[in-house]
């Protein structure tokens, strides 16, 4: 899919840290001891859109395809990312053959750094971009080593143990993307990756209908298919991105000032858009945001963003033209609070403001939870004069999933035995399946699984087992990896939502008195200086508590006076407020 660089590209269905996802109807064909054939374990992906991974499993030989994050929900303060548990892993590291992935998206790619390193440096395997993507990325962990990552085509032949594979090259909104052959004793096995069908695109080739033709007729045809379902709920097909091209065309050439074009950072074929078009009616066009100016100069030198020399300039010197001169092509099509867009509208850019007459093409889908900061952003940006074009005024915007033709075109190509749909919320395979259902395959050979549910196919047949293996969230939090757990996110929930209330009281040991008032610290839950009365009912409260426990016990226990503190004075702090903020005692004794 198409990961924005610093928030996440849809929401996911909430779980609870550390607590596996229940499973709904999960249809099981075999419920026989554990038979000894291929077996395939996702691990992320298929309760949530990104944390793409997946493992192929047979007499020993594991075989993984993705290694990618998920970005974090409303719900997680302070998390950076979220990337798939490999316990299930542990032990078995030097039965990894390799890690295959099919395009440079993070969601597909961005654990590698963090995992790789556990695993025993496996060797990876990707095309020349996704192999640029990932290695750029990783210079941002300098102790997690050296990566072992070899470049292949998509005509190239992998033989890993006892997995030989295969490539086919799909379109999606990254070029270099690939579906992949798993060639094994008990049957061929597709993985589309995520994909759609687009005949007439841009920086690109169609995707070849022929190889997956052909390598799906290998071997007695497909066993099992699994495939994209992000768009499944979406009728009809994925619009090209000559269409798109058409549209930003059509704006661009009657934009009587500047153009700024906000997209994702990854969208190499939309700034591949911006430079045609620049080129075609004389305009120079500027790139800014940190994950986009890296990805096209891997692009760029790669040979998948082709331009003239002066085609390009930097984004300081965009003052230098005359406006209808200039394009400029920049992150935070979101409303992401750093990305270039949004300080562009808070006029904190050092070489951009908005002037009369400028036009500003939000050139991506809003991503699920993100609407209120992308409307807000657009009227900032209304009120200094753009003038505002989005997917739904025009197409200036295009899927890089299928939509519910191109899944039914895909199954035809492909005629799977067996579909596992991946890539999306339960929802989302479930709609992927009925597509399935809708033109033939029977309805048991429609597999819905979740994270962790392992299948083994042997002698043609699948086996769904009872077990599961761990795919809890493992969160990244600065330097932190797993370390932030449910209760800390609870914590971090509670902080965010009625704040901390700090009560520091320093006691004579001898005599169990106060040393003068407890000392209150308030953040995030009242103001102290309009709170006073309250205050004053705090600190009677706890000083009650501390000598009325010295004159019963004739000692001091600072553990059970902070838990005497905490509870009684969280119930009086709601009985006033009907607010809960976290209550931390501290205790100083002289």
């Amino acid at each position: 899919m198409t990961p924005r660089q610093t928030r996440p590209p849809q929401r996911s269905r909430r779980r609870a840290v550390g607590q596996s996802t229940k499973e709904v109807n999960i249809r099981t064909t075999d419920t026989a001891p554990e038979p000894d054939g291929l077996k395939i374990i996702p691990i992320g992906g298929l309760e949530e859109v990104g944390r793409n991974m997946t493992l192929f499993e047979y007499k020993g030989d594991i075989v993984i395809v993705d290694m990618g994050l998920q970005f974090p929900e409303d719900d997680m303060p302070g998390i950076d990312y979220i990337i798939p548990n490999i316990e299930y892993l542990k032990g078995k590291e030097k039965n990894i053959l390799g890690v295959v992935i099919t395009h440079g998206h993070l969601d597909h790619v961005g654990a590698i750094s963090h995992l790789i390193p556990k695993l025993g440096y496996p060797p990876v395997y990707a095309t020349g971009l996704s192999r640029g993507i990932i290695l750029k990325r990783h210079d941002d962990f300098p102790k997690a080593g050296k990566l072992e990552i070899h470049t292949v085509k998509k005509t190239d032949n992998l033989t890993l143990g006892h997995f030989k594979i295969e490539f086919f090259h799909v379109n999606h909104n990254i070029p270099d993307s690939v579906g992949i052959a798993l060639h094994t004793p008990e049957g061929t096995v597709i993985h589309t990756g995520d994909f759609k069908f687009d005949h007439s695109p841009i920086g690109d080739e169609p995707a070849d209908i022929a190889r997956i033709v052909q390598l799906s007729s290998k071997d007695g045809g497909v066993l099992v298919m699994l495939s994209d379902s992000t768009n499944a709920e979406d009728s009809g097909y994925t619009i090209s991105e000559r269409q798109v091209q058409e549209s930003l065309d059509a704006i661009i050439k009657d934009a009587p000032g500047r153009v700024i074009a906000a997209t994702f950072g990854s969208l190499i074929s939309r700034i591949q858009q911006l430079v045609n078009i620049a080129e075609k009616y004389g305009r120079k066009l500027a790139i800014d945001g940190y994950s986009m100016k890296t990805n096209v100069e891997i692009a760029k030198e790669l040979g998948f963003i082709k331009a003239k020399k002066d085609t390009f300039i930097p984004i300081n010197d965009v003052n230098k033209y005359a406006p209808e001169k200039i394009i400029i092509a920049c992150t935070g099509a979101q409303g992401e609070g750093e990305a270039v867009l949004m300080r562009i509208a808070h006029k904190e850019h050092r070489f951009v403001q908005i002037q009369k007459g400028d036009s500003v093409i939000f050139s991506s889908s809003v991503v699920p939870g993100n609407e209120r900061s992308v409307s807000s952003l657009k009227d900032i940006l209304m009120y200094q004069g753009a003038r505002i074009i989005h997917s739904k005024l025009m197409d200036v915007h295009a899927s890089g999933h299928a939509q519910a033709e191109d899944l039914k075109l895909m199954l035809n190509l492909v005629k799977p035995k067996y579909l596992i749909p991946i890539h999306g919320n339960h929802y989302m395979l479930r709609m992927h399946g009925a597509i399935a259902e809708s033109i033939g395959m029977p309805s048991e050979n429609v597999l819905i699984l979740g994270n962790g549910k392992p299948t083994v196919f042997k002698d043609g047949k699948a086996h769904i087992l009872e077990s599961r293996v761990p795919t809890d969230y493992v969160m990244v939090d600065g330097l932190g990896i797993g370390d932030v757990g449910q209760v800390v996110l609870r914590d971090r929930q509670l902080m965010a939502q009625d704040g901390i209330f700090v009560i520091i009281s320093t006691i004579d040991t001898k005599t169990g008195k106060l040393k003068g008032n407890p000392d209150i610290i308030s953040r995030g839950f009242v103001y102290l200086r309009e709170s006073q009365e309250l205050l004053m009912d705090v600190r009677k409260r706890v000083r009650k508590i501390i000598e009325g426990s010295f004159a019963t016990e004739h000692t001091l226990n600072a553990s059970y006076l902070k838990d005497e503190i905490r509870n009684k004075t969280g119930q009086f702090l709601f009985q006033k407020t009907e607010r809960r903020p976290m209550v931390i005692p501290v205790i100083i004794e002289i």
